[in-house]
């Protein structure tokens, strides 16, 4: 298998104007680099806001790190630049978050043992013990974090203070719990949730029992980041599963988890890739 080659990605948000993507990419050409992915978004509304992601070979580009940085600046000064630089040889460790059920937590670490996701698991945290041993086929270590509704608070900054400086980003792989405001912004923009695409609709409990009795048509699942706002952060990607009368409930559950598990390993995927910018509480997502 040839080795990959090693990418900079430069992810790039500002107004709209004349001559940015002349001036990246003429930045880009003087230090020796080699475009090789470019992809941009003008917003309609009434502010313009200009997205980029531009990617080039890292393989003979003059610039350090640190020198990119600095020579970059006056750049983004001008053209009042938001932007973030990412090494593909640098892969994001990622902790994975999980309750009992297995179906997205499998396919995840099939994904990454594969190849599929270039990314490091130093480990996975429950809380239950359930799926332990499944971590153990994977040589991933395991954490059983227990959720006691009275100690939430306590219980959830213990997990933090585990996680601090161990993982880039967090997945909750059908992770049962809700996470406390303090936690969420010690990771902002940085953990990805999956669930059902019922919502606003059958809220609560049993909802594929719902959507059998309401004879729903299509099984949806959302992937999103989470913000404070429960199940409303920015979208990254969603899908949906054909459904017909002839389906059960446990047919309708099995379809539901299929769906689940392709849609949150695609979101995976792009965040890993640095493929997706937050504007306002959506996403540009450069496929």
């Amino acid at each position: 298998m040839p080795t990959p080659k090693h990418t900079i990605t430069l992810l790039i948000s500002c107004p709209d104007q004349p001559g940015i993507v002349a001036a990246i990419s003429q930045f880009i050409f003087e230090h020796q680099g080699n475009i090789v992915q470019s992809a941009q978004h003008t917003t309609n509304q009434q502010d313009c806001t200009f997205f980029m992601r531009i990617s080039f070979d890292e393989n003979g580009f003059a610039l350090t790190p640190g020198e990119l940085r600095d020579a970059f600046l006056p750049i983004a000064e001008r053209f009042h630049i938001k932007w973030s630089v990412h090494y593909s040889r640098e892969r994001k460790r990622v902790g994975i978050l999980v309750s009992k059920l297995d179906h997205c937590l499998t396919d995840l670490l099939w994904r990454w043992k594969s190849g599929e996701l270039a990314m490091d698991i130093p480990f996975i945290i429950s809380n239950h013990s359930t799926l332990e041993p499944l971590a153990q086929m994977y040589n991933i270590p395991y954490y059983h974090f227990p959720s006691r509704r009275e100690q939430r608070t306590a219980d959830q900054q213990s997990m933090l203070e585990f996680i601090y400086g161990k993982a880039d980003f967090l997945i909750l792989a059908r992770y049962m719990q809700i996470l406390e405001p303090f936690f969420v912004h010690a990771f902002p923009q940085q953990i990805l949730n999956i669930h059902h695409s019922f919502l606003p609709a059958f809220i609560g409990a049993n909802p594929y029992q719902r959507a059998f009795e309401r004879g729903v048509k299509l099984i949806g699942a959302t992937a999103h980041y989470v913000t404070d706002s429960l199940d409303e952060g920015p979208i990254i990607a969603q899908d949906v599963i054909h459904c017909n009368h002839r389906d059960t409930t446990e047919d309708l559950v099995r379809k539901g988890r299929d769906v689940e598990r392709r849609v949150l390993a695609e979101a995976v995927r792009l965040h890993t890739e640095d493929r997706v910018l937050i504007y306002e509480n959506k996403t540009i997502v450069f496929q």
